[in-house]
């Protein structure tokens, strides 16, 4: 279902894990009443004990603090860690769990990463909690306040509630009405459940169709369905600046970036500029049309849009779009622009592996 768009909002961007993982401890530890938490890939280690130290002294103080986290992405995360959340009285619950009889449905995770703190704070965006993570990758999360943060309980009660979910019975309390802020942006926060109900690639068309002047991707993971290919190549003929930044070497799934390459000659011919983030990798995932953007754990690719849960928060406002375009065009002087002559003379080992890997990728995407 479609959440409405909401006024008097403040939305902030907190990029790189220097600046986000401070907050967001800052924000655990201030908690008063209740802290909701839901994350997908989690592992044993460092960053993953402060945040549960965090956790626990919240409960201790006697906040009500949930956790709710994708059974596949929490493989990595020991029982030792479970059990002495469960000791500190924070009930945790897992989305999911594998079984053997509905291999089909297994292929559905939640994505989605929340933290929602008293009820009037949300936070969502692409990190994870691994210590390779947040050690080495780049990526960025959204702070919102105001009544957008009424979607973001709506989300988790949902699927905290839901048949799919197992583990702790805990209910969720009731979360009073976030403060009225005086920030001034129009969002929303909007979700995917997988092919049931797409919104976000639902969204993210019908904005490309309408897209003026400036249509930037930033995506890790560069496996586009062919009608978001078709759409972009359309929206470039018409005269908008289309640019597509991708992540480059280093890339934690090889056959990935070799299958989205596989588009790229395509794309050049249509008018796309593409660049490959060089520093390190990139796990950030956003884009920017005209003054509207779209930030959160949506990947833009088959896996994400057709069988993930996801959460994204959309703004309009020039002014963060704005500042969503300076990120963008800084790390584009860090990446490697493809050129289409240049491209067009890749070794043809290089176009046999494309080849396979885009085939193994169609292949998955057709599961659906």
């Amino acid at each position: 279902m479609e959440t409405d768009w909401k006024t008097d909002n403040r939305i902030h961007l907190l990029p790189d894990s220097r600046c986000f993982v401070p907050a967001l401890l800052e924000a655990i530890d201030a908690a008063e009443e209740s802290i909701w938490f839901e994350q997908y890939l989690i592992e044993s280690g460092q960053v993953t004990r402060r945040f549960f130290e965090a956790l626990t002294r919240a409960a201790q103080r006697g906040v009500e603090v949930r956790v709710l986290l994708d059974s596949f992405g929490a493989v990595g995360l020991g029982r030792r860690e479970r059990a002495r959340l469960s000791a500190a009285g924070v009930a945790l619950r897992h989305y999911n769990p594998f079984m053997m009889r509905r291999l089909r449905r297994n292929l559905m995770r939640s994505h989605r990463k929340l933290l929602l703190v008293d009820g009037r704070v949300a936070y969502t965006g692409g990190y994870c909690l691994t210590d390779d993570y947040l050690g080495n990758w780049f990526d960025l999360v959204v702070q919102a306040e105001g009544p957008v943060v009424q979607d973001g309980i709506k989300l988790f009660t949902d699927i905290w509630e839901s048949p799919r979910t197992r583990g702790d019975r805990a209910q969720l309390g009731r979360q009073t009405k976030p403060a009225a802020t005086t920030g001034g942006m129009t969002a929303r926060l909007v979700h995917n459940e997988g092919h049931r109900s797409p919104t976000i690639r639902d969204s993210l068309h019908q904005r490309i169709t309408t897209a003026t002047h400036r249509l930037w991707l930033y995506t890790p993971y560069f496996l586009p369905s062919g009608q978001l290919r078709r759409l972009i190549a359309r929206a470039a003929g018409r005269g908008v600046d289309v640019r597509l930044l991708v992540a480059g070497r280093d890339h934690d799934h090889p056959s990935v970036r070799l299958a989205g390459q596989r588009y790229y000659a395509a794309l050049l011919d249509a008018g796309i500029h593409i660049y490959e983030y060089q520093p390190r990798f990139t796990h950030a995932k956003f884009c920017i049309i005209d003054d509207w953007t779209t930030v959160g754990s949506c990947n833009f690719d088959h896996w994400s849009l057709h069988w993930n849960l996801e959460a994204n928060v959309e703004v309009e406002n020039s002014a963060f779009a704005d500042e969503l375009a300076r990120l963008f065009e800084n790390h584009s002087q860090e990446s490697k622009p493809t050129l289409a002559h240049s491209w067009q003379k890749r070794p043809k080992t290089q176009r046999v592996r494309e080849r396979v890997a885009a085939l193994i990728s169609a292949w998955l995407a057709g599961l659906r």
